[in-house]
C-alpha cells in the first residue's frame, strides 16, 4: 500500500502538499488514490518550475502543454485534464489559479441566461424542468438563420410550425408534449422581452393527448420482490442501493426527490420525512418500518463519513450527493440483476400507486401519498383494478338473446 507522506514534492505547489492531502482525506479519498495524486501533483510541480513557471501561471493553455509532456515521457495513467481536476479544483478554491478572461456574451448566452432567471424566478420551475426548457429553446434558436443577432424580430407562425413538426415526428407523445411545452415558454419569454413583435406562443400547435386514456405502466408484486431481492446487503453498495429502491417503491417518490433527501429532513422520533417536490413545495410524509430500517442500514452500515448532508452519497471518493441519473442508474442495474425489463425510475412511483391501491387505499389516500394537487392526476389509477371494474361491466350480449 503506498504512503502518501513518502511522496516528495518540489517546485512551487510544494506550499500546497499538506492542504491538498487534507483535502483528498476529507473527501474519502484512500491511501492509494491519495498518493497517486500527489504523484502527479508532484510532476506538475517539476514541469512548472522547469518552464520557469509559479503556480499562478497554470492556465487551460499550461495545462495542455504539460499533458502533451507526461504523454511523450511514457506515462499510462492521468494523460487527460480529467486526471488533473482534483488538483485543478483545490487550487481554484483557493484563488491561485489565473482566472479566466472575461469574454463578452453571445446574444443567445445572454438570452439564454436571461431565459433562466425567469424560469427560476418569476415562473418558480424546478431545477430540472428548467434544464428540460433549456435543450428545447437550443433547438429551436439553432435553426434561426441569423445565429448572431437570432433573427427573432422576424420570426413566423409557420416557421414556429414548422419546427414543431420536425421535432415531433419522431418522438413519442409525452417527448413531443414537453418539446410544445417548453417552446411556448421561450415564445411568451421572448415577446414579454420584446424580442418577437407578436405574441408566436399560440402559434405552437398542439400534440393530440386524451387525458386519462392510458394505463399507468406499473410492475407486478413478483417483479418489485425480485428488484429488491437482487441486492446483496451485506456490500455498501447493496445497502444504499436497497435503501433506494425501497423508497422508490414503498413511498412513490421521484428520482430528484430522493436524491435532494437530506439528512435534517428525517425525524426519527415521529416517524416523518420531509420531501422536496416540484418547485419549493416541501410536504411530510410518515416513514413506514421497513423504509426506515433500510435507510438506517444505510447510515449506520455504509455511509461514508463526509461533508455532504443528502442521505444518499457515492460509496467511491469523492462522497459526493448521488444525483438524480445516479438514483436512475440504480434502478437499471437493479432490473438488469433481476432480469426485469429495464425501466425507468418514474415507473416505481405508478408501481407504489398501484401496490397501494391492490392493498384498499382509496384514491384520495393515493393523492396524499403521492402528493398530487389535482384529482385528476391521481383518477388514472381507477382504471388500474380491472377486478373490480368487471363488476361494473355490462356482458356482451349473446346472438339471439338480445331484446328488440
Amino acid at each position: 500500500m503506498a504512503d502518501p507522506s513518502r511522496v516528495r514534492v518540489v517546485g512551487p505547489l510544494v506550499p500546497f502538499v499538506s492542504g491538498f492531502r487534507r483535502e483528498l482525506e476529507a473527501q474519502g479519498y484512500r491511501r492509494d488514490p491519495v498518493a497517486d495524486q500527489l504523484r502527479l501533483m508532484a510532476h506538475v510541480s517539476r514541469w512548472l518550475a522547469g518552464q520557469g513557471l509559479d503556480v499562478g501561471d497554470f492556465g487551460p493553455d499550461q495545462v495542455e502543454g504539460f499533458l502533451v509532456a507526461r504523454r511523450a515521457q511514457g506515462y499510462r495513467l492521468w494523460r487527460s485534464a480529467k486526471g488533473l481536476a482534483p488538483l485543478r479544483a483545490y487550487l481554484g478554491g483557493l484563488g491561485v489559479l489565473p482566472a479566466p478572461e472575461p469574454t463578452a456574451p453571445s446574444p443567445l448566452e445572454d438570452l439564454v441566461e436571461r431565459y433562466v432567471a425567469y424560469l427560476l424566478e418569476e415562473r418558480g420551475l424546478a431545477a430540472g424542468t428548467v434544464t428540460g426548457y433549456l435543450d428545447v429553446a437550443r433547438l429551436f434558436l439553432a435553426t434561426r438563420p441569423d445565429v448572431s443577432g437570432l433573427g427573432l424580430q422576424a420570426l413566423t407562425a409557420a416557421e414556429v410550425m414548422d419546427f414543431v413538426v420536425g421535432q415531433c415526428r419522431h418522438r413519442s407523445r409525452g417527448s413531443a408534449s414537453f418539446v410544445v411545452c417548453g417552446l411556448r415558454s421561450l415564445l411568451r419569454f421572448c415577446y414579454l422581452e420584446g424580442l418577437t413583435t407578436r405574441p408566436l406562443a399560440d402559434a405552437v400547435p398542439t400534440v393530440a393527448t386524451w387525458r386519462l386514456a392510458s394505463l399507468p405502466k406499473a410492475l407486478s408484486s413478483d417483479e418489485v420482490a425480485a428488484l429488491l431481492a437482487s441486492f446483496d446487503r451485506r456490500t455498501t453498495f447493496g445497502r444504499r442501493d436497497f435503501a433506494v429502491l425501497t423508497l422508490l417503491t414503498r413511498l412513490g417518490l421521484r428520482a430528484g426527490e430522493v436524491a435532494g433527501l437530506c439528512l435534517d429532513d428525517i425525524d426519527w422520533r415521529r416517524g416523518e420525512l420531509v420531501v422536496r417536490g416540484k418547485g419549493p413545495k416541501e410536504e411530510r410524509l410518515p416513514l413506514p418500518a421497513d423504509v426506515g430500517e433500510a435507510i438506517a442500514g444505510w447510515l449506520q452500515r455504509g455511509r461514508p463519513r463526509c461533508s455532504a448532508r443528502e442521505v444518499f452519497t457515492r460509496v467511491r471518493a469523492p462522497h459526493q450527493r448521488l444525483s438524480s441519473p445516479g438514483i436512475s442508474a440504480i434502478v437499471h442495474a437493479a432490473c438488469v440483476r433481476a432480469g426485469v425489463v429495464e425501466i425507468n425510475a418514474h415507473r416505481l412511483r405508478h408501481t407504489a400507486a398501484t401496490e397501494m391501491l391492490r392493498a384498499g387505499a382509496g384514491l384520495d389516500e393515493i393523492g396524499q401519498v403521492l402528493r398530487h394537487h389535482s384529482v385528476l392526476s391521481t383518477a388514472i389509477y381507477a382504471k388500474v383494478d380491472r377486478a373490480a371494474l368487471r363488476t361494473l361491466a355490462k356482458p356482451w350480449p349473446i346472438e339471439g338473446t338480445v331484446s328488440r
